[in-house]
């Protein structure tokens, strides 16, 4: 059989889908590994997309997607993120995945640098292997409240860095960046003429604190945006996301899209349009549910002894049991499933920085995500059971 090429061979998997794929073949386990929201999308985005298939609304798109569409997300951009752009900036893709990879294909050529959070998405990294790129890790450390360095950030800059991924709320950690962080990271960028790749899956879900978009503190056209229906709306599995580029990427864009895509279904942009466009109050009452699940699962956490960040946004929580693992997180989270039939995401699936941590999705139903971490080991209890 003919080989691979070299950079696919290399690419690392998801430590993250590892645990799940395990989790999914057990009967009893409690699944608390994955970014799935509990809530089902309302009967109102169900039924757009079933009338698109009834009305045969199944034929190709434009390749930056049904205009009334990018129509209501220009005006969800202005209204939400004040970020103002025209319909030729936003491109619905499928889900936030290609639209991140689509945006570090735009900026990104064989050998180039991209400076990636860790602990961050683990497609970030995926994604620069994919593109035979080199992804560079800025560490998100305890010791600086989980924000950047902008000292290491300089540290890190060659002449081969073309791209900075910044990820507000953060998966895997539920931290956010406030406004003079964002501008610092802007400034830096500028410095350094570097794209800015912006993931703001978890808009909606921020916790005393409302979100900033960087494009709407974007004074020079250097960013790129990616938002999702997927955890907002809870509709994961319709992949509609989109990229919001600067001013002049059409004709490009055009060619780029057509070669990866073509164009995103029917069906799944009718659902996207009614959730945009329709009242948000779904939205709002998993804002409260979520933040309700975290402010459970912390006094828990609390009485239990461990040892966790505060999360300002997303939902998920951020835990420190490097007291159990033994240095090889990911090795204890399968042990973990296996003997206690929880599946939780060890921290190294993120990036080194994330060894000794898990981290667990906080949008289960509220007595499995308890029971979950009731079976977590507290400190001085070894092995991977709990107390």
């Amino acid at each position: 059989m003919p080989r691979l090429a070299d950079h696919i061979l290399g690419m690392p998997g998801s430590g993250v889908r590892h645990i799940l794929e395990q989790a999914l073949r057990l009967d009893d386990a409690i699944i608390l590994a994955v970014g799935e929201p509990g809530e089902l999308a309302t009967p109102a985005i169900r039924t757009a997309a079933a009338q698109a298939w009834e009305q045969g609304l199944i034929r190709y798109a434009p390749n930056g997607g049904i205009p009334a569409l990018r129509e209501a997300i220009v005006d969800k951009l202005a209204a939400v993120n004040d970020v103002h752009v025209d319909v030729e900036q936003v491109w619905v893709t499928v889900g936030a995945t290609q639209a991140l990879h689509q945006a570090m294909s735009l900026t990104l050529a064989p050998g180039d640098e991209v400076l990636v959070p860790d602990p961050g998405y683990t497609t970030f990294t995926m994604n620069a292997h994919m593109l035979s790129a080199v992804a560079v890790p800025y560490t998100l450390s305890p010791a600086k409240g989980f924000q950047p360095d902008l000292a290491q950030l300089e540290a890190l800059v060659t002449d081969r860095t073309r791209l900075l991924i910044v990820n507000s709320p953060s998966n895997p950690l539920g931290s956010t960046f406030e406004p003079d962080t964002i501008r610092d990271l802007l400034a830096f960028a500028a410095r350094h003429d570097l794209w800015v790749l912006s993931d703001e899956c978890y808009e909606a879900f921020t916790y005393g604190i409302p979100h900033v978009s960087p494009a709407s503190l974007d004074a020079d056209d250097r960013v790129l945006s990616v938002f999702s229906t997927s955890k907002t709306y809870a509709m994961t599995g319709a992949r509609v996301g989109w990229l919001v580029t600067p001013k002049g990427f059409t004709a490009t864009m055009l060619r780029v899209q057509e070669s990866a895509i073509s164009c995103v279904d029917m069906p799944a942009q009718h659902a996207a349009l009614a959730a945009i466009s329709g009242p948000q109050d779904a939205v709002r009452d998993a804002a409260v549910h979520y933040r309700d699940n975290l402010a459970a699962a912390t006094r828990l956490l609390d009485e239990r002894g461990l040892t966790y960040l505060t999360p300002t946004g997303a939902f998920y929580l951020w835990i420190d049991l490097s007291h159990a693992t033994g240095g090889d997180v990911a090795a204890w989270a399968e042990r973990f499933l296996h003997e206690q039939r929880v599946a939780v995401a060890p921290g190294s699936a993120f990036g080194g920085t994330g060894e000794g941590w898990i981290r667990v999705c906080c949008a289960a139903r509220r007595d499995d995500l308890l029971e979950g971490l009731r079976r977590l080991p507290a400190p001085g209890v070894r092995g991977a059971g709990a107390v």
